[in-house]
């Protein structure tokens, strides 16, 4: 077979590293909603769970990032959340706040994810975890911010 007639290979790298993200996601929401529930620290946390199942298929680099981002962030995530819900932050279920504190983090300090992205993995995490219609309300709220996080990106993601 001479190289003409080769097929090319075919590169499953982005969807690996998309999926490896999504467990990193995944993995940093049962971590945040272990640090509302029982107050644990960072460290403890990570411990715990570096023996999930889901551990060896996630970016431990990002999930790290991630959590540790989120969690030293808290306050000033919950102050913006104040603003686009229809609600106080204790009122939210633990899962959705923490889905939105993780999207909110990757809106506000990660802009290398784009803002689309940002907020359909928390759609995507609150279709998954959360409750009835969570993740409709979970749309609405993380669009508000980005509208205020990245305004820019944001009106030409809309046009």
């Amino acid at each position: 077979m001479s190289d003409t007639d080769k097929k090319p290979v075919e590169t499953k790298k982005p969807a690996k590293a998309a999926r490896s993200r999504r467990k990193s996601r995944e993995l940093v929401l049962k971590g945040i909603y272990l640090g509302l529930l029982n107050q644990k620290e960072v460290r403890v946390i990570i411990r715990e769970l570096a023996d999930d199942p889901d551990f060896d298929r996630a970016d431990e680099e990002y999930f790290r990032q991630l959590l540790e981002g989120v969690a030293s962030h808290m306050d000033e995530l919950d102050a913006r959340l104040v603003g686009a819900l229809d609600r106080q932050v204790s009122e939210l279920s633990p899962i959705e706040h923490a889905i939105l504190c993780i999207a909110t983090y990757e809106l506000v300090h990660d802009v290398t994810i784009p803002y689309r992205v940002a907020i359909n993995e928390g759609v995507e995490l609150a279709k998954i975890y959360g409750g009835t219609d969570g993740h409709k309300y979970v749309n609405g709220v993380l669009d508000k911010i980005a509208a205020e996080a990245r305004p820019e990106e944001f009106q030409r993601g809309r046009k």
